[in-house]
């Protein structure tokens, strides 16, 4: 996800990523050409994937390498953090590999040759240099030397620490499926979400997406279908606990994190039923609809249509559900986005995949909406789920309302309407086979 969120953030910071960027899928350390240091705290503001940016000073394959690069670095943009009434540190970051502190004192003393002329403070300083040190990704061979050095000067760390701060262990209304935190703010930052944007989720459960855009300053809102979870009510999803205490709601979660005066609304509502006036009300559509594993699709349905159950709220409304297929759900769901959006407003959703039969042409498309990422996670050797990203490039009209079901999208991925039991029939084997090898 890393390289998408980057982009992402570099677009909504004014930038642009450009194809002269060295990244290295395989490495900890990209280098990135960012026009100004305001842009790349900016970018580390809201960051997840990111731990911290510097301004590169100079980098090679060896020590040697490094040391040339930093004497041919300008001395002008060097000297105005060099200055003799200015305080200094150096720190040693190696990946893949310890050192001992007389090693670290080693190659901090190589660097004497920098004009250095301030005073070292090791515990407040007003200058950070780094050396940073890559031994490569494989932790049974570890090479002597490391396969690339790089120096620079400290700016910014990202936002890791919210992946802790916002953990759903702490939250205080969770369901079966709350989302990750961490995974939740790189939801946000691929849907470029930012201050006083309304953010919409359409199967909102327990609200865990509508936190982290509301921590970037939106304004949010969601729909379910689920009346209990809407209003907080039923079993509780935690071990040990019965039943939902009175302070489990949607509101009260923002309210735990100071994030009360963000919330609008969360309604009971259908997402595959029309709810909303017409027009473009939302700068971005955040969600993770229901796959049917931990929780079953549900739309409403007629008396004339096929029961699957006839489910009874706390507070006495009956209503049918009917069976709502993967296939109806995605394309309801970018239907939905290409005409409620505003323009240049981004859809982020996941989409679960049957790995042995995935390939490009299941995604869902609509004439309205450009792709703009397309990233997994693995759920098993058989099953991930893909992290789908779209933008809106053109105005919706009425011509647009069923073009899916004519460029044929819709009938390749109605094969996956049948997830659930491809899912389950990869657990069954996975089961069998792990008692078939016990028996050996």
């Amino acid at each position: 996800f890393s390289l998408q969120e980057i982009t992402s953030l570099l677009s909504l910071c004014g930038g642009q990523f450009c194809g002269e960027q060295e990244i290295h899928v395989n490495s900890p350390f990209w280098i990135l050409n960012i026009p100004s240091e305001e842009m790349a705290r900016g970018l580390m503001k809201r960051t997840v994937c990111a731990k911290s940016i510097f301004e590169l000073w100079g980098h090679g394959r060896s020590a040697g390498e490094l040391y040339a690069s930093l004497k041919n670095y300008p001395t002008d943009k060097m000297l105005p953090y060099l200055q003799s009434d200015s305080t200094y540190k150096v720190h040693i970051h190696t990946f893949n590999k310890t050192l001992s502190q007389a090693q670290k004192i080693e190659k901090i003393d190589a660097l004497e040759f920098l004009p250095f002329k301030g005073k070292v403070n090791l515990k407040n300083p007003e200058h950070i240099f780094w050396i940073l040190e890559d031994y490569g990704m494989n932790p049974n061979d570890v090479p002597e030397e490391p396969i690339h050095l790089y120096f620079g000067r400290w700016i910014a760390d990202g936002q890791r620490e919210l992946i802790e701060s916002y953990s759903v262990k702490k939250r205080h209304f969770i369901g079966n499926t709350s989302m990750d935190a961490c995974l939740s703010f790189i939801m946000a930052n691929h849907g470029r979400v930012k201050p006083n944007d309304i953010v919409y989720d359409p199967f909102v459960g327990t609200g865990g997406l509508l936190i982290s855009s509301a921590h970037f300053g939106a304004y949010v809102c969601g729909t379910d279908i689920d009346y209990n979870t809407i209003h907080g009510l039923g079993k509780a999803s935690r071990k040990n606990q019965k039943w939902r205490g009175p302070d489990e709601n949607i509101r009260a979660n923002l309210r735990q994190y100071g994030l009360e005066k963000y919330y609008l609304d969360a309604l009971v509502a259908d997402s595959s039923r029309p709810t909303w006036r017409k027009g473009m009300l939302f700068d971005a559509i955040i969600t993770d609809p229901p796959y049917g594993i931990r929780e079953a699709p549900r739309r409403m349905g007629s008396q004339k249509e096929t029961v699957k159950s006839v489910e009874r709220s706390a507070e006495n409304h009956f209503f049918v559900s009917s069976s709502y297929h993967l296939s109806d759900i995605f394309f309801d769901l970018l239907k939905f986005g290409a005409e409620y959006l505003v323009m240049g407003g981004r859809l982020v959703y996941w989409l679960p995949i049957y790995r042995p039969e995935y390939t490009e042409e299941i995604i869902p498309r609509h004439p309205c909406l450009k792709l703009i990422s397309n990233c997994e996670q693995m759920l098993s050797s058989h099953t991930s789920r893909r992290l789908i990203t779209m933008e809106k490039v053109k105005e919706f009209k009425d011509q647009d309302e069923s073009s899916y079901l004519l460029d044929g999208q819709y009938m390749p991925y109605r094969g996956h309407n049948s997830f659930r039991e491809k899912y389950f029939s990869g657990v069954t084997k996975r089961i069998a086979k792990e008692e078939k090898d016990n028996q050996k």
